[in-house]
């Protein structure tokens, strides 16, 4: 049996991306008043988090607990899954970009435009959400992924080639289990179906990636038996962008 609420919540998320025109709501004076004050109280148990002054470990997740939300309860993981959304556009779109110029086959240009493409579409999606729940992403990559599109920058022809299909199958393999588990468990509307989109997303990625030839498996294997991901991680293993390298130079 379908519960009420959750026929009011996707609703509300309907008027929140846009999908549905808004209605005119009369509330009473009554109604108002408790709406105030429900809206003081949230902001003083539930603070709004930033970026700003803080250590890139705490960046990683904006709250420990779970937040209230007209669209549904935002987990931790929920949050974690925002910010990580975020954060894998923030490099991997301009190493899309970077592939449709430096590829040197149709097939990497081509995966370059799914990149680009897809990530244009998705951080555009995520944005919109964490408007709506209050939270504030990230708006720069992190050490870690600079050194990886660092990594792009300086590889040329067949060895970009490799790099960039290693680099970015093992950031989209690494991503999907976390996709999956976010939308099999939220019961927050405006996340669960950013996960459904996201899921299309990178395994379209994942085929595009795949498709150029280029990718590094045996590097992938090595990385997945000598360390394990970090739970929720949306990129590489801090060994895939060596292993494609050292990869490239044995060849």
């Amino acid at each position: 049996m379908r519960h009420p609420a959750s026929g009011a919540a996707r609703r509300r998320a309907r008027r929140a991306t846009g999908s549905t025109p808004l209605r005119r709501r009369h509330l009473t004076g009554t109604t108002l008043i408790l709406a105030g004050l429900a809206a003081t109280l949230a902001a003083l148990v539930f603070p709004v988090w930033t970026y700003a002054d803080r250590s890139a470990d705490e960046a990683e997740t904006l709250s420990t607990s779970t937040l209230s939300t007209q669209y549904g309860p935002l987990s931790p993981l929920d949050q974690d899954f925002l910010t990580k959304v975020r954060l894998a556009g923030l490099w991997e779109l301009p190493a899309g970009r970077q592939a449709e110029r430096k590829g040197t086959t149709p097939a990497v240009r081509t995966a370059g435009e799914h990149l680009v493409e897809g990530h244009t579409l998705l951080d555009a999606r995520v944005r919109n959400v964490a408007r709506h729940l209050g939270l504030v992403l990230p708006e720069e990559p992190t050490a870690q992924q600079r050194r990886w599109l660092d990594t792009l920058d300086s590889s040329q022809g067949e060895a970009y080639d490799r790099d960039f299909a290693t680099l970015l199958r093992q950031a989209h393999g690494t991503v999907f289990p976390l996709v999956a588990q976010v939308r099999a468990s939220t019961r927050n509307v405006l996340v669960r179906e950013l996960a459904e989109d996201a899921n299309t997303t990178v395994l379209d990625h994942i085929k595009v990636l795949e498709a150029t030839g280029c990718v590094d498996f045996d590097a992938m294997a090595r990385d997945a038996g000598a360390a394990s991901p970090p739970p929720g991680s949306v990129v590489p293993l801090p060994s895939a962008a060596t292993s494609a390298t050292s990869a490239t130079s044995a060849s």
